[in-house]
């Protein structure tokens, strides 16, 4: 039971480093949040900006990263 709890605490502290990795070098990514399929809308003072595209493709990238650790 305490192995389980612990493989989880180790995974979740990999994902939050690099989940906060890409948010410190995000900006320096070339690509990254700026992907075609990102919404963006700029009318006057009003900034819109909805990053689709980019979070589809985290959201893949983790899903198969995750199920290689969690895979039985």
């Amino acid at each position: 039971m305490f192995q389980e709890f612990g493989r989880i605490l180790i995974i979740m502290g990999i994902v939050v480093t690099v989940l906060g990795a890409l948010l410190f070098f995000g900006g320096k990514i070339p690509g990254i949040g700026r992907l075609p399929g990102d919404i963006f809308v700029q009318r006057g003072n009003f900034t819109f900006y909805f990053p689709l595209m980019t979070a589809i493709l985290l959201s893949i990238i983790l899903t198969v990263v995750l199920n290689l650790f969690f895979r039985r």
